[in-house]
């Protein structure tokens, strides 16, 4: 008996030491890890390490999208609360420095009163989306994408201009034609330049001081108003526009001349318009001082890439002269790009276009064969322009906003896409158009405002396009006021989803492919079937619907 008490003695003992923390750490392990260790027993088991991993890599696949959406939207929420709390800030401190009472007579008042335009624009330090997107190897490959296809392009050209010609042939005949007589335009430049440097700035401030001392406040501002309202349309309406169609200016130039007419009548527009408040607001609370901005304050916005008017603005703190010269290379590789998609997809097709009777067979050929021309003329328009060489400008002028656009091509709606295409031109219209009605006439007439906006800049946009190309024909004009409005209400921010987003794209391709056809048809018309004394009503009357040439 004692030596059978002796042996489960020692037999206890035995299990007792066999359950250390390591091997009580092991029985609680997953049993795939256990039969991972018993089963390897000093060899490695290669298939199932393969299938671990492939279960984890799986499991982080799936919990990517999730984690990257979560982390997106309380950024986006994170920015939104810090930027409306910003702009909030000097109300609130102003309204913490009187009673409750006072500021309940002040809501009373307001609420019996017409309120005025609520802050405006708020500008911060952050960079453009296509120098973030840049720094992903995969939106770079697309970029390499397309410089291969202008390398093709080259290609091409040279290779078919050899087998004609039996030599190179390097001219650049259509690039030199379209943008002749530089002279004139750098010159109708200087002037519009200057004048929108001196007029505007010179009649705020005589206006400004003599404001507040005038005893006949209503006709001072009448007449200093009349005075500016007669320099945007005269001197920067009719002058321009004149010097462009009496030269005789070829397109290209043309669009250089009237771009920037238009470009400095929304910039001084903007100077007056956030002004002239500033300085009422003074004169009312009867302030010693009256606001005036400093001249170097206004030269700097007339070149800052922004349509909205600051004292000051956020600044970087240094010049990168080869991001600057990058830019402005990429702008220069686009205009070649240009070139090279009119030369080999344009030409061609329009050419011999008069020769053919206007039919609706040929114009459905015509308008699908023009939208890969179409297409890609617009990507070369919103990356040369709205990214290259605003962030050149930006960049030089050490502008530290760079949210020139946001990211159109993921938009559902058109509303959308509005927004966010060209974001410089849609704070204009929404702080000094839309707003701006809706103070005038209330809140409860927004489709009146959102309409009358959409009618100024489809007229402004055909009346850019009218005088560049010599002609009138409001292809734009009505896909905007009319197709565009449509799509405005009907695909609007309510449509969510990759469905949306794909009848967007489909819309603007067909958008851009009828922009092309229409007015490269009429554009060689008008050069074969031209008109010996031309009426104002021979400018309004599409030729190409009755041009027929037999060659």
């Amino acid at each position: 008996m004692a030596g059978d008490d002796c042996v489960r003695k020692r037999q206890a003992g035995s299990t007792a030491a066999s359950k250390t923390p390591e091997n009580e750490e092991t029985q609680r392990r997953p049993e795939s890890e256990r039969s991972f260790q018993n089963s390897s027993n000093g060899w490695v088991d290669v298939d199932h390490v393969i299938m671990r991993k492939m279960q984890l890599i799986a499991e982080a696949e799936q919990l990517k999208p999730a984690f990257m959406k979560e982390v997106d939207s309380h950024f986006t929420e994170f920015v939104n609360s810090l930027v409306a709390k910003s702009a909030l800030l000097d109300s609130s401190s102003a309204a913490s420095l009187f009673p409750a009472s006072c500021a309940e007579k002040e809501l009373h008042k307001a609420k019996n009163s017409r309120a005025p335009p609520e802050h405006g624009k708020i500008f911060t330090a952050r960079r453009s989306l296509l120098d973030e997107l840049f720094e992903v190897s995969h939106i770079t490959t697309i970029y390499h994408m397309f410089i291969a296809l202008l390398i093709v392009f080259i290609l091409s050209t040279l290779l078919v201009d050899f087998i004609d010609e039996g030599r190179l042939v390097l001219g650049f005949d259509l690039l030199v034609f379209v943008f002749g007589k530089f002279p004139v335009v750098f010159c109708t430049w200087l002037c519009m330049f200057s004048a929108t440097v001196v007029v505007p700035y010179n009649l705020f401030v005589w206006w400004a001081q003599g404001y507040s001392s005038s005893s006949h406040r209503a006709v001072h501002s009448f007449f200093y108003g009349m005075l500016f309202t007669l320099f945007q349309i005269a001197g920067l309406g009719f002058g321009p526009t004149y010097v462009a169609v009496a030269y005789a200016l070829p397109p290209a130039s043309r669009f250089i001349v009237i771009l920037e007419q238009v470009r400095l009548v929304m910039k001084a527009h903007s100077f007056i318009r956030e002004n002239v408040p500033r300085v009422l607001s003074s004169v009312k609370d009867k302030s010693g001082t009256v606001h005036i901005p400093r001249i170097s304050q206004y030269l700097y916005f007339l070149f800052a890439p922004t349509l909205i008017y600051r004292d000051n603005y956020p600044r970087n703190p240094t010049i990168r002269w080869g991001y600057v010269a990058t830019k402005f290379a990429q702008v220069l590789g686009s205009l070649f790009y240009a070139y090279y998609i009119f030369v080999r997809l344009c030409i061609p097709l329009f050419r011999n276009s008069s020769q053919e009777t206007f039919n609706l067979r040929g114009l459905v050929l015509c308008i699908f064969n023009s939208i890969l021309p179409g297409v890609l003329i617009l990507f070369l328009v919103f990356f040369a322009f709205l990214h290259c060489w605003l962030n050149a400008f930006a960049e030089m002028l050490r502008f530290a906003d760079r949210m020139f656009y946001k990211d159109w091509w993921n938009s559902t709606s058109y509303a959308n896409y509005y927004r966010t295409w060209n974001v410089v031109v849609h704070d204009w219209l929404y702080y000094y158009a839309y707003r701006d009605f809706l103070w005038f006439f209330g809140k409860k007439f927004r489709a009146a405002a959102m309409l009358s906006v959409f009618t100024v800049s489809a007229a402004v946009h055909e009346y850019v396009l009218s005088i560049c190309f010599g002609f009138f024909y409001p292809v734009l004009f009505c896909l905007f006021s009319c197709f565009g409005v449509v799509f405005n209400f009907t695909l609007n921010d309510s449509r969510k989803g990759p469905f949306w987003n794909v009848i967007m794209w489909t819309s603007l391709f067909l958008g851009q492919g009828v922009i092309i056809c229409l007015y490269s048809q009429e554009w060689y018309a008008r050069q074969y079937c031209p008109v010996e004394n031309p009426t104002f009503l021979d400018y309004l009357k599409p030729r190409s619907w009755s041009c027929h040439v037999k060659m």
